[in-house]
């Protein structure tokens, strides 16, 4: 479980390595996984997020109130 966006629900993928024979093995391909701490006005606390480095792009732009009211929608708690 701690390779998961909290935001975007972003997960491993899976495929393969493949060898200079041609030869295939498994392996994940994991997200850009941050944590961050944001400042939260209307509960007057911090709260940490682990997000993908693509939503924290998008809580920059979104604002953090609207970034953990759609977690929240996810139904993770925060």
């Amino acid at each position: 479980m701690s390779a998961h966006c909290m935001l975007t629900g972003a997960q491993p993928g899976f495929g393969n390595r493949i060898s200079h024979s041609h030869r295939r093995t498994s392996r994940r391909f994991d997200p850009n996984i941050q944590t961050r701490r944001y400042w939260l006005p209307s509960e007057n606390r911090q709260v940490r997020l682990r997000l993908s480095a693509r939503a924290v792009k998008t809580v920059d732009t979104i604002g953090v109130e609207a970034a953990v009211a759609r977690i929240r929608a996810r139904g993770v708690k925060v």
